[in-house]
């Protein structure tokens, strides 16, 4: 599939800025189903970028901008040609060992009630896959999709307790209900045209991967209740959202700031 991405994300101040520095993880790399046929990231004033990986190993840019600056817009274009892996992720950088990814995080510790219905939901199952695709479906099952932008600083039992979820939110709570399960889980930032009204989601798609003994890490997308797939192109790996959210860093100077963000997601043939 030929997943075509534009994403803009625009920063105003209310007051001037001293200096920007920006980790940006908005660059998906190849891995043997996913192809990076183009892409292109682009700032509308004077900076200094240098890539680079972060702990986790995904690819970054540092973006350093001297000010005064009253807004920046940051974007980035491409294409990404993807297969079908049935969710398994084959070829991609991993520096870390998958036991590290049973820790929990403030954004992903469970709830009682959460580590409850993962129970639950995995209940009478021994086969490894099979437990992770009914806890998947589960999720899928007990939310409904909030197609809105995603709250900044919701936590996994804090979104547990709603009737409606978010994409952070489900890839979130999968994470820290599997963890609590013993399973190795990490949150997957990344573009996705599963879950788009038209050709203008909200924000970056989330979803989550998790480790399966004899396969490796598995892609799993509560949002539709099945494995990710040639629709997903995937970008940034973390613990949770924080970690490997898209635009992430400080500013020196007061005032407030405002996010407005701009993303359209096509797919297609790869001979389209």
């Amino acid at each position: 599939m030929r997943i075509t991405v534009d994403h803009r994300t625009i920063y105003r101040f209310s007051v001037p800025q001293g200096r920007l520095t920006q980790m940006l993880r908005l660059t998906p790399e190849d891995t043997h189903d996913q192809t990076v046929a183009g892409w292109q990231l682009h700032v509308d004033c004077d900076a200094r970028m240098r890539p680079g990986r972060d702990g986790f190993g995904n690819r970054v840019t540092m973006l350093y901008v001297e000010g005064p600056i009253g807004h920046i817009e940051i974007s980035v274009s491409g294409e990404v040609l993807t297969n079908s892996s049935n969710g398994i992720v084959y070829g991609a950088h991993e520096p870390l060992p998958p036991p590290l990814f049973l820790r929990a995080t403030p954004l992903t510790e469970p709830s009682a009630a959460l580590a409850g219905f993962a129970a639950e939901a995995v209940s009478g199952r021994d086969d490894p896959v099979e437990r992770l695709h009914a806890l998947n479906l589960a999720f899928h099952r007990r939310f409904a999709l909030d197609r809105g932008r995603p709250v900044s600083g919701r936590t996994a039992a804090e979104a547990f307790v709603l009737d409606t979820a978010t994409p952070r939110d489900f890839a979130q709570m999968f994470a820290a209900a599997a963890r609590g399960l013993g399973v190795p889980a990490r949150y997957v930032s990344g573009y996705s045209s599963v879950c788009v009204i038209g050709d203008t989601p909200p924000a970056p798609h989330g979803w989550a991967e998790a480790w399966v003994e004899g396969l490796g890490w598995v892609a799993f997308d509560p949002c539709t209740g099945l494995s990710a797939d040639e629709a997903h192109a995937r970008v940034a790996v973390a613990l949770d959202s924080g970690g490997a959210a898209p635009v992430a860093g400080s500013r020196l100077g007061e005032g407030d700031e405002e996010l407005d963000v701009d993303l359209h997601v096509g797919r297609g043939s790869p001979q389209d």
